[in-house]
């Protein structure tokens, strides 16, 4: 609904108001088959990765495809499958085991079969990329939706099903939707709700994995290959009473994790210029909110590294290339969360040639994110067939109550986390984009005509470091 409602912005003072009359004639919801496919890549770099305790190499590469295929069943119902395959690398996820230098995956099965010419072979840091299994992934997420607009067409009625997996975890989604059109369908009120019940297939950081294979003895297994330093360099005696070990062993003990949401919303055309919209949703997640991959430092233990005993003193340092720090545990995150989102949209038509599109959300949650978010866009009609469009977001939060910086928890705290994203921050990203619109289809491939094309660059930038680009061109094809 929300392409519709923007749609009516830029035509109606063209176009005037929708009159039913006699009802002569019904319009289909949809005259034709149609399908959208949008692909993007997505680069991004900076120092806090979650991976490895809230510092390292943030370097990450995305590149996405969705396709949308939108049927007319008949007048009335339209049923849509999308579908998205995502393949990305991650140099913070290939640390998942830092150690690896030769692509095996320590994830499962027999983790210490690897040779090695001596102790030193066997090195890691937060800054270098791995060549572990985990470096990259796909993930892949099916939508199937239907939608029912009844005879006079102010009243919508949809369902949808979904599915996506990647590596270590899978989603099954399902919900529903109804909106109500009043007043001559210048009033449009909605209600939406979804269900996605979730599994992990926990992978978890190699020392503690290897840790709880060996039964705590650390002359076994991966450990019987590796010497271990602590703080001031020297070689531990694994057999002393000063040995790392970790602070908890009991890893994901729910592999569920379930998210129900609800969202009302409320529209109104104010004029032949002006719509203006509001919503609010409400999201109740439970289960295992945390991420098992994500390394937890505490200040008040000892700390303990493999790897150059030359190259501690640095290790926070992307000069680090050849030391690694042993964790103190993954990331300990409440098992429920309640987000609550509230946000407007205020559109305004200027002219045939200038548009322009607002967006307000706060948002709100139980562990003490507080968030804003304000995003505009200028959509400018440089000719019949091409628009321009500038846009600018500007995003701002609290730190959640868990988050602390890298080996700045405490093993006294119940909950805990190192995740920048849950850290306080603002963010600018700008974007241009350029539309291309053929209402005639004059191109075609096979049977179906090209209607629009749409190509964007946005820069996304936070005040913590982390920098990133996306590159985004959507087509639009129409069944003749």
């Amino acid at each position: 609904m929300k392409k519709i409602a923007i749609l009516a912005i830029l035509l109606i003072s063209q176009m005037g108001f929708s009159q039913d009359g006699g009802n002569e004639y019904k319009k289909r919801v949809l005259e034709t088959a149609e399908v959208d496919v949008i692909s993007s890549f997505y680069a991004q770099d900076g120092d806090n990765a979650s991976v490895t305790g809230g510092i390292g190499t943030e370097q990450l590469t995305d590149f996405a495809t969705d396709i949308s295929v939108a049927i007319p069943l008949n007048a009335d119902d339209v049923f849509t499958i999308d579908a998205t395959i995502s393949a990305y690398t991650s140099a913070s996820s290939s640390n998942l085991d830092p150690f690896d230098s030769s692509g095996a995956s320590r994830t499962g099965g027999d983790d210490d079969d690897r040779s090695y010419k001596s102790t030193a072979a066997i090195t890691g840091s937060p800054w270098v990329e791995s060549t572990g299994a985990s470096k990259s992934d796909v993930w892949a997420n099916g939508i199937l939706s239907w939608s029912h607009s009844s005879a006079d067409r102010n009243t919508i009625a949809g369902a949808t099903v979904s599915f996506a997996s990647e590596f270590d975890y899978t989603s099954f989604g399902f919900g529903g939707n109804f909106t109500k059109l009043f007043n001559q369908q210048n009033t449009e009120v909605g209600v939406k709700a979804n269900i996605y019940l979730d599994k992990w297939d926990p992978r978890y950081p190699t020392e503690l994995d290897s840790y709880i294979e060996a039964g705590g003895n650390l002359n076994s297994g991966f450990f019987s290959l590796i010497d271990i330093l602590d703080e001031n360099g020297n070689v531990i005696n694994k057999n002393g009473t000063n040995v790392w070990s970790p602070f908890n062993t009991d890893l994901v003990t729910d592999t569920k994790r379930n998210t129900y949401s609800l969202s009302v919303s409320f529209s109104q055309i104010l004029s032949k210029k002006a719509q203006i919209s509001l919503f609010v949703d409400l999201v109740q997640q439970s289960g295992w909110l945390s991420n098992p991959m994500q390394r937890v430092y505490f200040a008040d233990r000892s700390n303990y590294f493999v790897g150059n005993a030359s190259s501690i003193n640095n290790y926070t340092s992307a000069t680090n290339t050849d030391v690694f720090q042993l964790s103190d545990d993954i990331e300990r995150l409440p098992d429920t969360r309640t987000k609550i989102p509230i946000g407007a949209r205020f559109n305004y038509y200027f002219n045939e040639f200038l548009a322009l599109r607002t967006y307000y959300r706060y948002y709100q949650d139980d562990w003490g994110i507080v968030a804003h978010t304000v995003d505009f866009e200028l959509p400018i009609k440089i000719s019949d067939k091409f628009t321009l469009y500038p846009s600018y977001r500007y995003y701002t939060q609290t730190a959640a109550d868990y988050f602390a910086p890298f080996d700045q928890h405490l093993s006294t705290e119940t909950f805990y986390t190192s995740d920048y994203d849950l850290s306080k921050f603002n963010s600018n990203q700008y974007g241009f984009g350029i539309g291309y619109t053929d209402i005639f289809t004059k191109f075609h491939i096979s049977k179906f005509g090209l209607k629009s094309i749409d190509l964007k660059y946005s820069s996304y930038e936070r005040n913590t470091g982390l920098k990133a680009g996306i590159v985004s061109a959507g087509f639009k094809f129409v069944l003749d």
